[in-house]
């Protein structure tokens, strides 16, 4: 018998013999053993060894003469012995005493075949690992690594908690949690993140193409409804008189242009009414009794009868309410006492204060929607007139007046209102959603999807912001693609990732002991 032949049933025979004694007190599985028999072995011995045990070991149904899979990789996580979905990132026990099971990045359940197939063989794994996990199906000589498809080098080891902490190696940090590996191809030059397949269906990654839109972020104030002080007119003599009579007119009457109100005795309008009979043509009483706001009407009257009446009519000036009386019969009125007041509410103003911080935001000509809340489910139409030029101290606020028609006379004097002021230009920008835009206070920021599990932070300028959309004035272009959710696990990464590039070479924990020296 020649010596391979003799090793390689040695070895059969070692594991075949200790499965029972091993798996019974819990001992490693004979897999593990085999693998690590397999290390210090030629890859020929490591075939006709695995021959051997193929016919001591059951095989799956279907699988042939399937050789058992060797875990490997760094510890990811622990899980319950009794496969109870239990897990635990650091070692533990159960109640009754037992361990729990490593799991391996090998044997973690991946949506991925390229992280699975790259976590499953690190970097920097010896060589007589490597022949245990693939038993140098290629032929390959001990020492020598086999790339398989798919793999790839790692570059260093990041901490796990976002520390800016490497190594060149595999370590675990002071909570006994393994460092992370990042492989060549993550790392690309510039800000670009690179995130697999299926970490971006994990986290739940979601973009969305940017648009024009119009933008605009409504300004909802409480608003006062008032008169239009240009169409509110006083009735009062200009001379001391009587109330002689009053129609049959109250407050809150409708009364038309030309419609009698009161008639008042007054002597000195009577006198200047003698004048002008007496001196007919004499322009002088006339504007007399002008000066005394007689109307024309009544100068006409007296002019074609001759008569001086002794009591004088006061009609209204214009169709509107009658918001005021203060005419008795019988009082005396001093010369400039209000007799009537009469309003006309076929336009009306609508007053709003705007806080200070939303007064940029508006503009004059903008269009404003009127609730009132007497009138539930209708809304007036108008726009900004004025904005007054003071800030109320007390309130921070500026008020601003809006012009409605009021054909039907629903707006009334003293109304309340709920005002939404529309900002915005009514001009399509550049937007994107605001779940889209990293506001960090000094900056904002974007993820732009650069395709193939690829994304690129880049810092934009912004501008209004309404309806769940923010404007965009630089940084980004209608048709780009921007991340909408869990944008902040990638940026957090392309954060990680920049720290990282301003680090120096990752040291080991030799160098860093020695400050960076030489051991």
């Amino acid at each position: 018998m020649s010596r391979s032949a003799w090793l390689a049933g040695a070895l059969a025979a070692l594991a075949a013999g200790s499965a029972g004694y091993w798996d019974g007190h819990g001992g490693p599985a004979v897999s593990d053993l085999a693998g690590r028999a397999a290390g210090s072995l030629p890859t020929a011995l490591v075939e006709k060894a695995w021959d051997g045990l193929a016919h001591l070991m059951p095989s799956a149904p279907g699988s042939g003469t399937a050789k058992p899979a060797v875990p490997s990789g760094p510890v990811v996580y622990y899980q319950d012995p009794d496969g109870k979905p239990v897990y635990s990132l650091a070692p533990m026990v159960t109640g009754d005493g037992r361990e729990f099971r490593a799991v391996h990045a090998s044997e973690d359940v991946r949506f991925d075949a390229k992280d699975a197939e790259a976590t499953a063989m690190p970097a920097g794994m010896a060589a007589h690992d490597m022949a245990g996990h693939d038993m140098g199906k290629g032929g390959m000589a001990a020492g020598a690594a086999e790339p398989r498809p798919g793999n790839r080098r790692v570059l260093y080891y990041r901490n796990p908690m976002g520390l800016p902490d490497t190594s060149p190696a595999p370590k675990k940090d002071s909570m006994g949690m393994d460092y992370i590996p990042v492989y060549a191809g993550e790392d690309e030059g510039g800000n670009v993140v690179t995130v697999s397949p299926g970490k971006v269906q994990r986290t739940g990654v979601r973009t969305e193409v940017v648009d024009r839109r119009v933008v605009a972020q409504p300004v909802r104030v409480p608003g006062t409804v008032a008169l239009d002080e240009r169409r509110v007119t006083v009735i009062a003599t200009r001379s001391d008189a009587y109330v002689d009579h009053v129609e049959n007119v109250t407050t809150g009457d409708r009364v038309r242009k030309g419609q009698a109100l009161v008639h008042v005795y007054s002597p000195e309008i009577n006198a200047a009414a003698a004048q002008l009979i007496a001196n007919p043509g004499f322009d002088g009483a006339r504007r007399r009794l002008q000066n005394l706001n007689v109307s024309e009407a009544v100068i006409d009257e007296m002019e074609r009868t001759r008569k001086v009446p002794m009591a004088i009519t006061w009609s209204s000036p214009r169709d509107g309410l009658v918001l005021q009386r203060t005419a008795i019969e019988g009082t005396k009125a001093a010369a400039g006492d209000t007799l009537f007041r009469i309003g006309d509410i076929s336009t009306m103003w609508v007053l709003a204060d705007v806080p200070e911080r939303d007064l940029a935001a508006v503009r004059v000509g903008q269009v404003v929607t009127v609730r009132l809340r007497s009138a539930p489910g209708r809304a007036f139409a108008g726009k900004v007139s004025v904005i007054y030029p003071q800030v109320n101290p007390d309130t921070r606020a500026t008020r601003v007046r809006i012009e409605l028609p009021n054909p039907d006379g629903a707006l009334l004097p003293d109304m309340y209102a709920d005002v939404q002021i529309d900002t915005g230009d009514a001009k399509p920008v550049v937007a994107v959603p605001n779940d889209a835009v990293n506001d960090t206070g000094e900056r904002q920021v974007v993820l732009l999807d650069r395709g193939e599990g690829r994304f690129e932070p880049k810092e934009v300028k912004v501008g209004v912001r309404g309806e769940g959309y923010t404007e965009i004035r630089a940084g980004v272009a209608a048709g780009d693609r921007v991340v909408t959710a869990a944008n902040f696990l990638i940026d957090a990464e392309s954060n990680l990732k920049a720290a990282l590039r301003s680090l120096a070479a990752p040291k080991d924990d030799r160098q860093a002991a020695n400050g960076g020296g030489t051991p």
